[in-house]
């Protein structure tokens, strides 16, 4: 006969401030079959288990109810102390009375009390229902998958790497680097971005453990932790990359320009190019709706003039497969295409520029070698505006979201602007100053006092040439009026929004995003480099913006929570999974069509003698126990471990028994 021990916490005061724990408590007691029901304050913690554990042990206890948080947060922890018990952990049952009620009820205290007197009898109707359940395993291949080269995914990489841990990644652009090797300087040091970021990306190329996919897409991913299929589509660069020396001379004698996308277009490549002199691999690609050759089929310069016959006009696009255990995602960002604020001028104005523009005409490698030019007239500017927030914070334009790092950037530009040209005058429009950072703070004062930056606080209505100037109006409202500036160049902070095809590579990894298009973490808080989908984690600012320290950390984060999964052989399953009946299933397939993580294979199976038929098949270390197929399968062939209709039907009379 079951005997179940029901035990009621108080969380503080989160739940005992607005339900009546003890009156709930003694309700529970009247409860069929419940043995024993206690309160205590903290059932989470030690002496709240020990509780448990000793309760179990005096009153001879076979299931147990703890009605208290969200199972979120705490399921886990008493399935094991259930376990330490002897009692199997799936004989156990959660009702969350904080967020499902105390901090919902918040006014109302008896209606609080009874709904957690209910919620805790639809807990102790449920596990009288249970079923003991153990848990599955399934072998690892002890490959990682690292999509994106950025400075995310090159820190994974190097960490799995120096792990021992075979690492593959893939980036889409001809190099690695990302978003960092387009930066002069970083803040708040002011460090050479190349200069701290090239020897990671050098150490990338020599470490034995770590190969390189450049040029290179994720088409298609099948299967599940631990056992990853992966299709890479190998764009075809049109060069051998076993012969290419990197020697350049391609590049030089190419006739065919067109603009450098690495330099935001404000400069020019040749149809075959490397996109800035650190790029690993140094092998140049052709960009085939450029190139003469491919254009007007005459030309092969390149091929001419290359030393090492490495030009190949007829390469074609190469799809491997590989296996992997895991797959850590750092795709990275977009910029916010500011063309939306058509009162800025951008694109009607030659010197109204992006953020990323300002960076690459100020590094020694940009257009200009590292001088600040206007580009309407090739002179130096005497005043620059700064506008912050250029697609953040601004919900009817833009991002309801803050961007993080542009208060920092527009700080580090306008001292760079102060340190090229000291007699130049710096002006920032700013919302609110989010110096959040070690450091950072600081930096911003520095900017302020000893390079006597103008920050004005408030928003610019609208920027028009007046001459060779460009007439700024704007608001400062500190001081309480209207500004206006007459400015050489105006500078624009974009904000960071996901990649352009994020939805696409969600959908392709089967891993949620928001409403802004950034990957979603599985919790913000406990679990924020792991996704729902289990052996997949996230990396940078793909999951939000970012600068370089947080991205860096978040990436060792997803290196270490991946090597954490190939310290065993085998993993283990949650067995709340789905349940074929191959008698009553009809092939239909409706369930493989609905299912969101393909968990569903169909196979021949012998129903009868000599009678075959194509029959559901649950691939037990892939599904995630959603429940989906289900709802949708219309023969009731279907069930779903530790959620079976006669649990769930349990759960709805005692919701309605009064």
């Amino acid at each position: 006969m079951a005997r179940v021990g029901v035990f009621i916490c108080d969380c503080g005061v989160n739940i005992a401030s607005t339900v009546d724990v003890p009156k709930v408590v003694e309700y529970a007691m009247t409860l069929q079959k419940v043995a024993i029901a206690k309160e205590y304050k903290y059932m989470c913690s030690d002496p709240g288990q020990n509780l448990i554990l000793d309760t179990i042990k005096e009153y001879k206890l076979d299931r147990i109810v703890v009605s208290s948080c969200s199972p979120r947060m705490h399921e886990l922890t008493f399935r094991i102390c259930v376990n330490k018990g002897k009692i199997n952990p799936y004989y156990f049952e959660m009702a969350n009375i904080r967020e499902q009620c105390s901090w919902v009820h918040q006014k109302d205290k008896e209606a609080a009390t009874k709904k957690a007197m209910k919620l805790t009898e639809i807990a102790v109707a449920k596990v009288l229902r249970n079923e003991p359940l153990f848990p599955l395993y399934s072998p690892v291949i002890k490959r990682a998958l690292v999509i994106g080269g950025g400075i995310a995914g090159i820190q994974a990489s190097l960490d799995l790497g120096d792990a021992g841990h075979e690492t593959v990644i893939v980036e889409r652009e001809s190099s690695i680097g990302g978003r960092m090797s387009q930066l002069d300087k970083t803040f708040p040091t002011l460090d050479c971005s190349q200069c701290i970021l090239s020897p990671k990306m050098v150490a990338v190329a020599q470490n034995k453990n770590i190969k390189i996919y450049t040029y290179a897409e994720v088409e298609e991913v099948q299967g599940y932790v631990g056992n990853f299929t992966v299709k890479i589509r190998k764009k075809a660069r049109y060069v051998d990359m076993v012969k290419c020396t990197g020697c350049g001379v391609c590049t030089q004698k190419c006739p065919a320009k067109t603009s450098s996308e690495f330099n935001e277009k404000t400069g020019d490549r040749k149809a075959i190019y490397t996109p800035f002199p650190q790029a690993v691999p140094n092998v140049p690609v052709i960009d085939k709706n450029n190139c003469i050759y491919f254009l007007k089929g005459k030309c092969k310069v390149c091929e001419k003039f290359c030393p090492s016959n490495a030009i190949i006009y007829n390469q074609e696009d190469e799809v491997v497969e590989e296996k992997f255990g895991a797959i850590v995602v750092a795709t990275g960002i977009d910029i916010y295409d500011h063309s939306n604020y058509g009162e800025y001028g951008y694109g009607k104005y030659k010197n109204v520029l992006s953020g990323l523009q300002f960076e690459r005409m100020v590094s020694s490698s940009g257009p200009t070698d590292g001088h600040i030019l206007r580009p309407s007239d090739q002179e130096e500017p005497k005043d620059v505006v700064f506008i912050q927030c250029v697609g953040a914070r601004d919900p009817s334009k833009g991002q309801d979201y803050c961007a993080r790092v542009c208060c920092m950037w527009t700080a580090k530009q306008a001292i760079l602007l102060k340190e090229h040209l000291p007699n130049s005058r710096a002006y920032i429009f700013y919302i609110d100053i989010r110096a959040f950072g070690k450091g950072y703070e600081e930096f911003v004062r520095r900017a302020q006092v000893d390079y006597q930056v103008t920050y004005l606080r408030g928003r610019v209505s609208r920027i028009y040439e007046k001459g060779k100037k460009l007439r700024v109006l704007g608001t400062d409202t500190l001081a309480g009026g209207q500004v206006e500036i007459d400015a050489d160049m105006v500078i624009l902070a974009d904000a960071m929004v996901p990649k352009y095809d994020s939805v696409k590579v969600a959908q392709t990894l089967g891993i949620p995003y928001d409403t802004y298009r950034f990957f979603t973490e599985l919790h913000p808080k406990l679990a924020p480099v792991e996704t729902v989908t289990s052996g997949i984690f996230l990396a940078g600012a793909c999951s939000g913006p970012k600068d370089i320290p947080d991205t860096v950390a978040q990436a060792g984060a997803a290196a270490a929570k991946v090597c954490a999964l190939f310290s065993k052989d085998n993993i283990e399953i949650e067995p709340t999974i789905a349940q074929v009946n191959f008698s009553l299933c009809s092939g239909c397939e409706t369930c493989k069509l609905v299912c969101p993580f393909n968990a569903i294979e169909m196979r021949e199976r012998e129903i009868r003698r000599g009678v075959k038929r194509s029959i559901a098949n649950v691939i037990e270390s892939v599904c995630r126990g959603c429940g989906t197929c289900v709802g949708s399968c219309y023969c009731k062939a279907i069930d779903l471990r530790g959620f079976r209709d006669k649990q769930i039907m349990a759960e709805l009379e005692a919701v309605c028994i009064e």
